[in-house]
């Protein structure tokens, strides 16, 4: 098995570069995903974010009301902490289950946005960035996803600079340009992985 960790920052494009990884052949992990899982209604993770942020986090059907916990995290170191340590423990053991139930010899790819925030750039055998300038990030979050410029900003200053990501990466993939530009990426970056896990000749490109 191959262990790959896959990053970058938001905007930056990863979940296009992750279905590409995974239409190859590629076991994705994806770490929103399984944030999203591990509190969802009925889960422990659930009740634990309520007993430390109260009811006011979930909505009227008993759901978690990411907006409503979403302003009471942003922007608060303490509060941010204490979120993280519920779900992010529980990401992992999840991501780790999923794992151990790939084929032998899969080439598994960990999609995680705060990889490299969280210290777990050296858990993999391979760092996979996907790089993108910061006014092509503001660009995208403005325009695609309606974002205030300055909102946007913050969302970028809270992660990992651009140049913090880039100092760990095994391989890179470059997404400012076209989408014909990424497929072509996204196959070399797919025939490394190939070869770096033994399989021999790519056959999925």
């Amino acid at each position: 098995m191959l262990r790959v960790g896959l990053t970058g920052g938001i905007g930056a494009g990863k979940s296009a570069v992750s279905a590409r990884l995974a239409e190859r052949g590629a076991v994705v992990i994806d770490s929103d995903v399984l944030a999203r899982e591990v509190v969802a209604r009925g889960t422990d993770g659930l009740a634990e974010v309520v007993r430390i942020f109260g009811e006011s986090v979930l909505t009227a059907d008993g759901d978690l009301d990411r907006p409503a916990l979403g302003k009471i995290v942003f922007g608060d170191v303490d509060a941010r902490r204490k979120l993280e340590a519920i779900i992010h423990p529980r990401v992992r053991a999840r991501a780790a289950e999923i794992e151990a139930a790939a084929p032998a010899g899969a080439i598994v790819v960990h999609d995680i946005p705060l990889l490299v925030e969280t210290g777990q750039a050296d858990s993999f055998d391979v760092l996979l960035v996907v790089d993108v300038p910061v006014e092509v990030q503001v660009e995208r979050l403005t325009a695609q996803r309606g974002m205030p410029d300055t909102e946007a900003k913050q969302r970028i200053a809270s992660q990992a600079s651009r140049e913090d990501r880039l100092a760990v990466a095994g391989l890179v993939v470059d997404n400012s340009g076209r989408l014909e530009e990424l497929d072509r990426r996204v196959g070399e970056v797919w025939a490394e992985l190939v070869r770096r896990a033994g399989h021999g000749p790519d056959t999925k490109r």
